[in-house]
């Protein structure tokens, strides 16, 4: 008997249950409240938010933990246009460094969560679930300007990672432009990022090895760089058909792709530093074709 694919794809692009959604706030709400309640940090200039694929209303249930970022305004990091000098801006050398700054986030979810619950990663932190809460992420991180001119830039995150490097994120520009485009077409986009989500997981669990690099952030822009008009067709499966084969078409070549965008617009889906490429895209998508049975 053959599967009823359309069911299935309208199950999967649903929201998170209620149920969900409260734990994930509830980890939300004790993240901000181990912050606040640190002696260290209450001096600071700090914000707490929820970001990523719970903040965007695209996680599903394999992917169910919150991504906390802890954001300090006390310091920044930033890039200027080519030329310009730090001097030129006013510019002071900042007198909190990063590293401190991670070690009272640190010490501020172990005392509040117990040091049993709370691990520190590369990256960071996991706050550990129970059945109050979800697992937390929780990102502590600076503010970060890339400059456009003396008086204009572009805000996100910045953080360095225990290993060495540096990674920026533009949350507020992902969530923005995800409501947009979700906004565009009727409510379809996201429910094809959480489909492809579910697709993925279920792939990976059947030992599909093309899945098994593609991370729940690329689905996200992968499905965002589909053309507005691939969405709002009769069924759910027409759509999930438009996006595969747009993708799939478009990610056989680095030329045809290469000007694709993260959803925050500001920084390229491809080449850089990013950890995947077009051919494992490519694969992962003509695997997803054949698994559906199109």
């Amino acid at each position: 008997m053959s599967r009823d694919w359309e069911s299935t794809f309208r199950l999967w692009g649903q929201a998170p249950s209620q149920t969900e959604r409260d734990k994930c706030e509830n980890a939300e709400r004790a993240v901000r409240k181990a912050i606040a309640e640190s002696a260290a940090l209450s001096a600071r200039s700090i914000t707490v938010f929820a970001q990523g694929s719970y903040a965007n209303r695209t996680n599903v249930r394999q992917n169910s933990d919150v991504d906390i970022c802890v954001l300090c305004h006390d310091a920044f990091y930033y890039d200027l246009p080519a030329g310009a000098l730090p001097e030129a801006y006013g510019f002071t050398p900042a007198r909190y460094e990063y590293a401190q700054f991670k070690d009272e986030v640190a010490a501020a979810l172990s005392a509040y969560f117990g040091y049993r619950a709370v691990t520190r990663g590369n990256k960071a932190f996991d706050v550990h679930a129970n059945t109050y809460r979800v697992d937390a992420d929780v990102v502590p991180a600076f503010d970060y300007r890339r400059y456009t001119s003396a008086s204009g830039y572009h805000e996100g995150t910045k953080f360095l990672p225990d290993r060495g490097g540096t990674v920026i994120n533009w949350p507020t520009q992902n969530y923005d432009n995800g409501v947009s485009k979700n906004q565009r077409t009727r409510e379809r986009f996201k429910a094809m990022v959480r489909i492809m989500k579910r697709l993925r997981n279920e792939m990976t669990e059947v030992a599909i090895g093309a899945a098994k690099p593609i991370a729940s952030f690329l689905i996200e822009c992968l499905v965002w760089n589909v053309p507005d008009e691939g969405f709002g067709h009769r069924t759910y499966e027409e759509d999930v058909r438009c996006v595969i084969a747009h993708l799939w078409k478009e990610t056989r070549t680095l030329k045809a792709c290469s000007e694709w965008g993260e959803i925050n617009e500001l920084k390229y889906l491809f080449g850089g530093a990013q950890p995947w490429t077009p051919e494992q895209v490519n694969t992962f998508l003509q695997a997803a074709w054949s698994y559906v049975g199109f």
